[in-house]
């Protein structure tokens, strides 16, 4: 692994090199925390830390892969030149001075209260994707197989599946908890001494956690916490809520624990455990600065109604719940019960209010303005539901879409009849004569997603093991993979065309069109490729 310069400019940089050089070093880190060989981790983190390649992509990661990349942290700046990048190489160096991070607040989803991102400067940002590069695979291997928020390759549809596996022969009661501002009271030095990590790192990381906060420039001190928006962040919270699972099997093996990020349900058939579960938990959140949040932790019954609590709960965004069935079905013994997941009635609700509001805001709007706007949300709301029970929501969600902008249309039109209304705005498209539609373009029905079963993750396994076409199988067929995504991802066999590596799976992909038309979307002009390759091929065609 190189440590010095290599005589390059950021075009001419060999990425796919660099990218397959620093893998091979992840993966042996991945490998000897699995083995639990501590010294040999220590060894590989320290040269991966020094190297050129290393750095190089850590730059890349937050000045060209990221989402966020434009906003600024303290010092105001936003982005780099080529030339500024390669400077930024150079200087990456953990003992170097951390800059306090610039706290935004922006809107909660679907919510009118507000959350505090903290947003650290760019050289920070890079330093903190650098540090990640090191941490990740070694926590990977250590990490409890039912823990799935803020992990590579594991989704809120994994979590999901899981607790339908756990609850198919059975029903349970259920502690459903969700703990008190998570990322805002984890005890800092509870934190670095589970890091586990040479002196070097935990160093850094304290100094990321205690670098104090810039709000409306006045500056905070930070003395507990991960402030959300820094790159290393989530990793870090993950690392401080690790040993809740192996916990909840020291008290009783059969008892079941699915974590995501800070929201998590703990599950057996008998209620004496599920107590004994919770104040473990409570005494166990304590020795991190960490509580229960009372008004959001129930226990349940997910058959019966217990306590006031009707039967079932919700959890990221799916409702969990049995029903009782008849035990003999054509001669065969049942199990007197059937567990169905399927979309809870509060997100149904955020739905329908975000549908409302795009039809309320577009009173002036074309009718094409209308269906561009409410095509993504539709589409992005069935494909997240659509791997359970939706086929009933996905109905009712088509009915109100074409009353609401029914309603729309009428409103434009007060003097003119249903009959000229219909003619229109509505056509008939597959069968279906209530479709709002304007010559090729129409609004998408929530009633034509399919339902495909998600298959969860197996084990404790990680994208640092190595295995390619596991992964890169798993990526095409995600319910939220795109569908031109997911089809060039199969058709390109995991592989980006420009740079020939395969895509992994936190990598931001983005489809090009080959010949510099974006209305010509025929598959053959159509390539799917990593983000900077892409920013890469404009540039060089420019």
């Amino acid at each position: 692994m190189n440590t010095v310069q290599p005589m390059y400019e950021w075009n001419t940089i060999p990425w796919r090199k660099l990218e397959r050089n620093v893998f091979k070093l992840k993966k042996r880190i991945y490998q000897a925390s699995r083995r639990g060989n501590s010294q040999q981790v220590r060894r590989l983190q320290r040269l991966l830390l020094k190297s050129w390649s290393a750095k190089a992509l850590a730059v890349r990661r937050v000045t060209q892969d990221n989402s966020g990349k434009k906003t600024a942290g303290i010092d105001g700046v936003k982005s780099l030149t080529p030339k500024q990048r390669m400077a930024l190489i150079e200087k990456l160096d953990l003992k170097g001075k951390v800059q306090p991070i610039r706290r935004v607040w922006i809107p909660k989803p679907n919510k009118s209260e507000k959350r505090p991102l903290g947003i650290p400067t760019i050289q920070d940002r890079a330093t903190q994707a650098l540090v990640k590069m090191a941490l990740e695979p070694q926590w990977e291997a250590k990490f409890e197989p039912n823990s799935y928020g803020f992990r590579p390759a594991r989704s809120c549809h994994d979590a999901i599946q899981a607790l339908h596996d756990m609850l198919r022969h059975h029903h349970k009661y259920v502690l459903d908890a969700d703990i008190a501002g998570c990322f805002d009271n984890i005890n800092h030095e509870t934190l670095i001494k589970k890091l586990d990590t040479s002196p070097l790192i935990s160093r850094i990381v304290k100094s990321w956690l205690k670098a104090g906060i810039m709000d409306n420039n006045v500056f905070q001190k930070n003395e507990k916490g991960t402030p959300q928006g820094g790159v290393i962040s989530p990793l870090l919270a993950n690392i401080a809520l690790h040993g809740m699972e192996n916990l909840i099997k020291s008290i009783n093996k059969n008892a079941y624990m699915v974590r995501y990020a800070d929201d998590f349900v703990i599950l057996h058939n008998d209620l004496k455990v599920i107590e004994k579960c919770k104040e473990a938990i409570k005494e166990w959140l304590k020795r991190i600065g960490l509580e229960l949040k009372p008004s959001k932790t129930k226990v349940i019954n997910t058959l019966t109604s217990y306590d006031g609590q009707e039967a079932g709960f919700d959890f990221l965004g799916f409702n969990v719940r049995q029903y009782k069935v008849s035990k003999n079905n054509s001669g065969k013994r049942r199990k007197g019960f059937k567990t169905l997941t399927k979309p809870s009635k509060e997100s149904i609700q955020r739905h329908k209010d975000r549908i409302k509001e795009v039809v309320r805001k577009g009173k002036a709007k074309t009718q094409l303005a209308i269906i561009k706007e409410l095509n993504p949300i539709i589409r992005g709301w069935c494909n997240y539901y659509s791997t359970e029970i939706s086929s009933e929501a996905f109905k009712y969600l088509t009915h109100f879409t074409v009353q609401s902008l029914m309603r729309w249309a009428r409103r434009r039109h007060p003097k003119k009849n249903l009959h000229w209304i219909y003619r229109k705005y509505f056509g008939i498209h597959e069968g279906y004569q209530w479709t709002f539609m304007k010559e090729q373009s129409r609004v998408i029905r929530h009633s034509e997603t399919k339902i495909e079963r998600w298959v969860k993750v197996k084990g404790d396994r990680s994208p640092y093991d190595g295995d390619w076409v596991y992964w890169s199988t798993r990526m095409g067929r995600h319910p939220e993979a795109k569908k031109k995504v997911a089809y060039l991802l199969n058709q390109q066999k995991g592989k980006c065309s420009h740079c020939g590596l395969r895509f992994f799976v936190d990598d931001l992909m983005e489809i090009h069109h080959i010949d510099k038309n974006h209305h010509n979307s025929k598959w053959e002009n159509l390539t799917l490729l990593h983000r900077h390759c892409h920013d890469e091929v404009h540039k060089t065609s420019a």
